[in-house]
């Protein structure tokens, strides 16, 4: 299908669907060419284009699959149009509707192999500190678990069949470039499409941490990261891309570029 052929898109930032509880899904368009953001119940995904065909990166809670299916209307696709998902890794709030897309759409689901068992057990991940405390210690964090709960949080599904995700250029639409960045998860990966000025950091580094509900370029709080040293020293590996534009995994883009980030994440440091 060629861009004459696609039905008129809607406005940059439009809000998907029905509400679920209070939070909508919403869709940012051309967050840099060819790459869409949709984000619903604080966790990103993104579309990426390449001539008639479409990449998705992670896939959400269990409850974005029919926002998921709305976007790519937007942007006049269809669902046959989606030739790959690529998990940057494979906690539960990233792989929520990838069972259900791999056995709908037949796409090819990618995940690093440090990943895979995480992929087929979505809660049994490592962490360093306890989950229970950080909801007390920082209440500004419970509109944002509690939109992620409604959302599905407790109840995704792993699955087996997986195409393996190494370091590297990947072979699906888009040819992201795969940088490992393991800390958050040991098979933790980020994507960068260097043609475009982006990097798809997932939870390597984020703009808003689900745990404790604070903002601004930081890792992800123990209470999710296995290993924060490792984390905050993977940043390393992200600021090499010198990118423009920085795609988190949680919380809005950056557009200060890929070493201010890190260098404000660094400041921050682990939670």
């Amino acid at each position: 299908m060629t861009a004459s052929q696609r039905r008129p898109g809607r406005q940059p930032g439009r809000q998907l669907g029905r509400p679920l509880g209070r939070h909508r899904a919403r869709l940012t368009r051309s967050v840099a060419p060819g790459v869409h953001w949709l984000e619903h119940a604080h966790v990103n995904c993104y579309l990426i284009e390449e001539g008639d065909e479409v990449t998705l990166v992670d896939a959400g809670l269990p409850a974005v699959h029919p926002y998921l299916m709305a976007a790519l209307e937007v942007i006049g696709r269809r669902p046959s149009d989606v030739a790959a998902l690529v998990l940057t890794h494979a906690h539960f709030d990233h792989i929520g509707a990838a069972r259900r897309l791999q056995e709908e759409l037949g796409c090819v689901v990618h995940v690093h192999p440090n990943d895979e068992y995480l992929l087929r057990h979505p809660y049994s991940y490592l962490h360093e500190r306890p989950r229970v405390l950080y909801p007390l210690r920082y209440p500004r964090a419970l509109p944002v678990l509690g939109a992620m709960a409604a959302a599905g949080a407790l109840r995704v599904k792993g699955m087996d069949g997986a195409s393996v995700l190494t370091a590297g250029e990947v072979d699906v639409p888009g040819r992201p470039v795969v940088i490992e960045t393991p800390g958050h998860t040991f098979g933790h990966c980020a994507l960068h499409l260097p043609d475009r000025g982006v990097l798809i950091s997932g939870d390597a580094l984020v703009t808003l941490d689900p745990y404790t509900g604070e903002e601004g370029p930081r890792i992800v709080a123990g209470a999710a990261t296995a290993d924060s040293a490792l984390a905050i020293g993977s940043l390393r590996r992200l600021e090499e891309t010198e990118a423009g534009v920085v795609l988190p995994g949680h919380g809005e883009p950056f557009r200060g570029g890929i070493r201010a980030a890190v260098r404000r994440a660094a400041e921050v440091g682990a939670r």
